[in-house]
């Protein structure tokens, strides 16, 4: 690196590392807004009020990194601009392509840091946190509530169509990992019902990989007319060919957004089989974290002409423009998605088409620029 090359970094990096620091604090803030009191209320300790913030607060960085990165870029640049340091290395002869090298060197290597938090530390993070919260709240209702009555979840249906079987629960307890009032019925290949546990309690057996029945009684039906053939109770029944995975029956109805790429990864997997319309919305947050790792180089080639051209203001105008500019990805982001849920499109070219849109934007502001 030369004395530009470095004067380049120390100024963008010193702004970079502010508004990182920045946005992080406002959203801990706002986390601290939403879970403080609630926290404070299931009697959690300052040691694991802390816990939890340090855990939740990894789950941010794949968030606010464009968005830090697009914020100093604006203000660095505008800078340096502003005081002719670009129109001074372009006159001694250095290209343009030279001068910015750098800032495409930490955007490569910021490309592979958002897909190592996408895929590794903000899984992580988002599952910890919520199992932490979780495990807070169960020890705080477990001590005037009854077991079964600890971390429930009512009304729990799950239709696993590759095996003709659907389920459905009263309530599932995330403490005890137990179902109340469980009914599961097997269907032949149009969907009518040959057989159906009933049970008072049900749970899954992860050592033998199965369901344990208790309290139960197995109902055989004639598929023609629906009629009952036959009732037959039992204290206890294991089922060895029911492998279905609890967890990802809870997942059905969580929002995308609250889902780690691993539970997306898998809900998607279980929802395509089954056809069902809801894997568009997961589909789409899934393949979207993965096409943000571009997302550096494409707020990189945004800024660099966005923030050199012109006439030299004040930086702090090219900060203001930037929001104008996620503006515009929020548009392209519901265009895309609204396309994708429409069928016209599929979930992945609807994932890539706002990193398209803003790349395509880019690309005029360098013509442009030229």
């Amino acid at each position: 690196m030369n004395t530009f090359d470095r004067h380049l970094l120390r100024e963008w990096l010193q702004i970079l590392g502010l508004v990182l620091a920045a946005t992080c604090g406002l959203l801990l803030i706002q986390v601290l807004y939403e879970k403080f009191r609630m926290l404070r209320e299931i009697d959690a300790s300052g040691w694991e009020l802390w816990e939890y913030i340090g855990v939740r607060i990894p789950s941010f960085l794949a968030v606010v990194l464009p968005v830090a990165l697009l914020v100093s870029l604006l203000y660095a640049l505008g800078k340096l601009h502003q005081a002719n340091e670009f129109t001074a290395m372009r006159a001694a002869g250095v290209g343009f392509m030279r001068l910015t090298a750098p800032l495409w060197v930490v955007g490569v290597l910021c490309c592979g840091l958002t897909w190592w938090l996408n895929t590794t530390i903000v899984p992580w993070s988002v599952e910890r946190s919520d199992e932490l919260l979780d495990n807070l709240k169960f020890r705080h209702e477990s001590k005037s509530q009854r077991q079964d009555r600890v971390g429930v979840v009512y009304s729990v249906a799950f239709d696993n169509r590759p095996a003709q079987r659907m389920w459905f629960f009263n309530r599932y307890s995330r403490f005890s990992l137990r179902g109340y009032g469980v009914s599961v019925s097997e269907l032949d290949a149009r969907r009518r019902e040959l057989t159906r546990f009933v049970a008072a309690e049900a749970w899954y057996d992860g050592a033998r990989r199965g369901w344990m029945f208790k309290d139960g009684r197995e109902l055989t039906f004639a598929p023609e007319t629906g009629e009952l053939l036959g009732s037959t109770p039992f204290p206890e029944r294991f089922a060895a060919d029911y492998p279905e995975d609890p967890e990802l029956m809870l997942l059905i109805d969580r929002k995308a957004t609250d889902l780690s790429l691993r539970e997306l990864h898998d809900l998607i997997v279980f929802l395509e089989i089954e056809h069902s319309p809801k894997v568009v919305g997961y589909a789409i947050r899934y393949f979207g974290l993965i096409a943000d790792t571009l997302a550096p180089l494409i707020v990189i080639a945004i800024a660099i002409p966005f923030a050199v051209a012109g006439v030299r203001v004040n930086p702090a105008v090219g900060v203001s423009k930037s929001i104008g500019l996620f503006a515009l990805y929020y548009i392209f982001s519901n265009f895309a998605a609204s396309l994708a849920t429409k069928g016209l499109v599929e979930p992945v070219v609807a994932a890539w088409l706002p990193h398209a849109g803003m790349a395509a934007l880019a690309a005029l502001l360098f013509v442009r620029l030229r």
